[in-house]
């Protein structure tokens, strides 16, 4: 038996709202042959595995597929590894090694662009464009998006991530990351039903700092 945590990662301003996420911290007692089926019968869009706390080494799996690399995920995977007692400074997904740390009430990684899904990045006139949007329905990874604000960096976005078998993503870092080095310069994504994600570029060059507020949700006996 393992201990499933559920997380929401990248909450709204009022401290609501933000994408669920499953992470178990034992993830090495978890076959990895099972993962990717563990992580479609949860059905979050992404699942964690932690098989190394100490050196947070770990596998992502959204429904469909396994990711080198994903925002959300890493966000709150340092969040529950700090709340844990085991903080760490860098986590180690397939992707490389990520850095992390906390800034108040957020939690933020610095990741490379290029390990992000292929998202197609598509800005509409209006947040009421982005609201009529409706998924491509065709396997496409695609971000829509607009201004609110743009003096303030402030934007509303829409993730369809079709390519891994997710519908439409509530918060989506690894979308972040492609839209903030699009832009070159810090924006305030407000995404889904009411999640808030920060994105800035990095001063090392090419790379991306991406973070939010988490709120561990529970903890459930999970049994394969």
């Amino acid at each position: 038996m393992s201990e499933l945590c559920v997380l929401s990662v990248f909450l709204g301003l009022d401290g609501t709202g933000g994408n669920a996420l499953g992470v178990f911290l034992d993830g090495a007692a978890i076959p990895r042959d099972a993962r990717q089926d563990v992580a479609a019968a949860l059905g979050f869009s992404e699942t964690v595995f932690v098989d190394d706390r100490q050196r947070a080494r770990l596998q992502i799996f959204t429904p469909a597929t396994e990711l080198a690399l994903a925002g959300h995920p890493l966000v709150g995977t340092a969040y529950l590894l700090a709340e844990e007692g085991t903080p760490v400074d860098v986590l180690r997904p397939p992707a490389g090694e990520v850095a992390t740390w906390r800034e108040g009430e957020s939690t933020f990684i610095r990741a490379d662009p290029a390990d992000a899904p292929p998202f197609v990045l598509h800005e509409l006139e209006d947040p009421a464009a982005v609201e009529a949007a409706t998924p491509p329905g065709d396997g496409a990874m695609v971000e829509v998006w607009a201004w609110i604000d743009e003096a303030a960096g402030v934007l509303r976005a829409r993730v369809f991530p079709g390519g891994v078998g997710i519908l439409e993503d509530e918060a989506t870092g690894s979308a972040a990351l492609l839209l903030c080095q699009a832009l070159g310069r810090p924006i305030d994504i407000r995404q889904g039903h009411n999640s808030r994600i920060l994105a800035r570029p990095a001063s090392h060059s090419g790379l991306v700092e991406v973070g939010g507020a988490v709120r561990l949700l529970e903890r459930r006996a999970f049994t394969r």
